[in-house]
């Protein structure tokens, strides 16, 4: 792997950050373009060469842009791409870098021949004649190419920690983490990882001072709080989760989706949702709190950089 520019000088750069992904189909664009996105570049896939001058002459957005090309890209060319690197290279109020992901023929005819996809040069013909073209057609690029990562012998995990480690955040946790509330009536909300069932706790439904208000509520919380079953309940779930989070992380993982239900939503599941967030925050997690049954979501802000996890 090549490395053009120094992080420290992508870092110190103050226009706008953008970042060229391309290379042989099946070599692992995609891959590399969702964990770009991960870690907060705005992706944008197969824009047309010839928009991209338009998309940056307006504002500057917060976010590193990725831009995925490839030989599908409306009217993609050698020369094209050539021509639009120079142009935004002899802009300073741009940072171009090229990412080209380049893997072995024998590896890309192995990859399409697993996955039973039609090679995009390869419309009527075989992968092999396909893979050939395109290999070709981007020897330019290629030559042309900040970053050079060869795929042919990383899995999809090694090649997700060579972009970070080129962008220099190797060693940091990238896993962000939501933290739900919400009622068995309804039903269990889609996507939740790990979902606990808190209706075995002491309910405040049943208390009239209680009913009316929710788990955010210090005095429900108390009530819960007051459990015998609660300390030790979250003592159990809390180390669970903090073992299986960097678990997490190492495997590539960049969201995990934390469920807590209990029979109506608003005072139990509440409760323990803000109990667990707020203690991963203060552990250096980025965490967000998401109450289905009251309609609210919220980042909690990280307290402490605990074992390098920043957000």
């Amino acid at each position: 792997m090549t490395k053009a520019i120094d992080t420290a000088d992508r870092t110190a750069h103050t226009g706008q950050k953008v970042l060229l992904v391309t290379g042989a189909s099946g070599a692992g664009r995609t891959t590399a373009v969702h964990a770009l996105e991960d870690v907060g570049f705005e992706v944008i896939n197969n824009l047309p060469l010839g928009l991209i001058p338009r998309l940056l002459s307006g504002p500057a957005p917060d976010h590193p842009l990725a831009l995925g090309i490839d030989v599908r890209t409306r009217d993609f060319s050698a020369l094209a791409l050539a021509d639009l690197i120079d142009q935004m290279t002899a802009d300073p109020n741009i940072m171009v870098e090229l990412l080209f992901l380049d893997c072995r023929p024998d590896v890309l005819v192995r990859r399409y021949s697993e996955t039973r996809r039609r090679h995009p040069l390869a419309t009527e013909d075989s992968p092999e004649q396909g893979i050939e073209r395109e290999i070709a057609l981007l020897a330019p690029i290629r030559d042309r190419a900040d970053v050079l990562i060869d795929t042919s012998d990383l899995t999809v995990h090694e090649l997700k920690a060579g972009l970070m480690e080129w962008l220099g955040l190797e060693g940091e946790d990238r896993l962000s983490i939501s933290v739900q509330s919400f009622s068995y009536k309804r039903g269990v909300p889609r996507g939740l990882d790990l979902v606990f069932d808190v209706r075995f706790l002491q309910n405040p439904h049943w208390q009239p001072d209680l009913r009316p208000l929710t788990g955010c509520d210090a005095a429900v919380a108390a009530f819960v709080a007051a459990d015998p079953r609660h300390d030790e309940f979250v003592e159990r779930v809390s180390g669970l989760v903090e073992f299986l989070l960097p678990a997490y992380a190492s495997e590539g993982k960049s969201h995990l989706a934390i469920g807590f239900g209990c029979t109506g939503g608003r005072h139990r599941s509440v409760a323990l949702a803000e109990t667990l967030a707020r203690g991963l925050a203060d552990a250096g997690w980025q965490v967000s709190i998401r109450h289905r049954e009251l309609g609210t979501a919220k980042a909690l802000p990280v307290t402490s950089t605990s074992g390098g996890r920043t957000a």
